[in-house]
């Protein structure tokens, strides 16, 4: 990298932070989570907005190569941070009601995401049939647990029981979802050598039989600074070893995280967290808005592509949410918490951009189908506020005329 090089990375940098950072902030004022301002960020700063003459100017060709290094860093280390706050009593001792919402909520979009595919390959085609319609239903089947968990927060419905209920079935989700990517990725064939992805299971063996107790001993007697150096190194050598099986890194990364021990390591974990998660949050997430942003471009969206968005949107919202209020319905719960629990695991945030960066890499999507998809993220993310709100309004106006009845009464 030449001198002018670097200058111009620096600017870009500085660029991204400030506009990111500025669009969060505005997101937040209108009552949504940041990640939908930087999304849109990223969307704004790349061709829809300014063009290709525009994007040039502020991410030359010859930098944009260190920028998707940076993201590419920062999507692994998000994916280890997602991990790691997945909490294990979450996928313990729910019952028969969190498996059932969770399956549903993720077979019904999984399963009409794979029918809208064949519909979709008339226009996008794409020569792995079957890898196509795994990915597009894996698309429509996701939850973004911590997107999730801040409007949970955000709405003080954490620690109410359709709170923990949402955060359990995002956290099975979630699991399932990257599970169903490692096997489309197998399937479109991204190993270099087939029979690597044979290690896979060695793989999780020795992750969780030696690694996860080595984990275990070292946060309880290495000084906290050693022992961060040591995770985050094992962190990289997790993602590199899936990358080299024929995976991607971010499974690495994801399972590096869900080992990590809970118990007795609260200290280790928290500087975790708040180390990587200030630099991912500020620095390297808001790169990857940008970049996933400059492969998305809506300016010549015509008729054929707003009825594709607008079936991929049907699908997406509709399967999700009828799985998940189906399920709640089922096992008694009222019609109110079931649209809620509905509305929740409708939310797709960062999550869903990351697996279609994934689907981008591997070819599966198009320019053009991926950014049809992007605005599905935004919309499902995006939507969850003002729904929840909705619910709670019509049912206040429910509940008045019952309590007016037993004051009269």
């Amino acid at each position: 990298m030449g001198s002018h090089q670097a200058a111009v990375l620096l600017l870009a940098i500085a660029v991204i932070i400030v506009v990111t950072r500025l669009f969060g902030a505005l997101a937040t004022r209108v009552g949504q989570p940041p990640v939908i301002g930087e999304i849109l960020a990223g969307i704004l700063l790349g061709p829809t907005l300014l063009g290709q003459a525009g994007t040039e100017l502020l991410f030359p060709t010859d930098i944009r190569p260190f920028l998707q290094t940076l993201a590419n860093v920062g999507v692994v280390v998000f994916m280890f941070l997602v991990g790691l706050e997945v909490d294990h009593a979450l996928l313990r001792g729910k019952g028969r009601l969190a498996t059932t919402v969770s399956l549903t909520s993720v077979l019904l979009p999984l399963g009409l995401g794979a029918l809208l595919a064949l519909y979709l390959l008339q226009s996008h085609p794409h020569p792995q049939r079957l890898g196509f319609a795994l990915f597009m239903g894996t698309a429509m089947a996701v939850t973004a647990f911590p997107v999730l968990a801040r409007i949970l927060t955000d709405r003080g419905l954490h620690r109410t029981k359709i709170g923990g209920l949402a955060l359990t079935c995002a956290a099975v989700d979630d699991v399932l979802a990257w599970s169903l990517l490692a096997l489309v990725v197998a399937i479109n064939g991204a190993a270099p050598d087939q029979w690597r992805l044979a290690l896979a299971v060695p793989y999780l063996m020795v992750m969780f039989w030696v690694v996860r107790p080595l984990l275990r001993r070292l946060a309880a007697t290495a000084a906290p600074g050693q022992a961060f150096a040591i995770v985050l190194a094992g962190l990289m050598l997790s993602g590199y070893l899936t990358e080299w099986i024929g995976l991607h890194s971010l499974f690495g990364a994801f399972l590096f995280g869900l080992i990590m021990p809970r118990e007795g390591a609260e200290r280790l974990r928290g500087l975790t967290v708040e180390w990587l998660g200030q630099v991912c949050a500020v620095l390297l997430l808001p790169i990857f808005f940008v970049m996933g942003g400059l492969n998305v471009n809506l300016s010549a969206l015509g008729t054929a592509g707003l009825v594709e968005l607008a079936l991929i949107l049907l699908v997406a919202v509709g399967g999700k949410f009828t799985g998940a209020y189906a399920a709640a319905r089922l096992h008694g719960l009222d019609g109110r918490e079931s649209a809620t629990l509905g509305t929740l695991m409708n939310t797709r945030g960062l999550t869903e951009l990351i697996i279609l960066s994934v689907g981008l890499r591997l070819g599966v999507l198009d320019r053009d189908l991926y950014s049809l998809m992007v605005v599905m993220a935004l919309v499902t993310t995006a939507m969850a506020g003002p729904l929840l709100a909705l619910i709670r309004s019509r049912t206040r106006a429910a509940e008045a005329p019952r309590q007016d009845r037993a004051l009269v009464g």
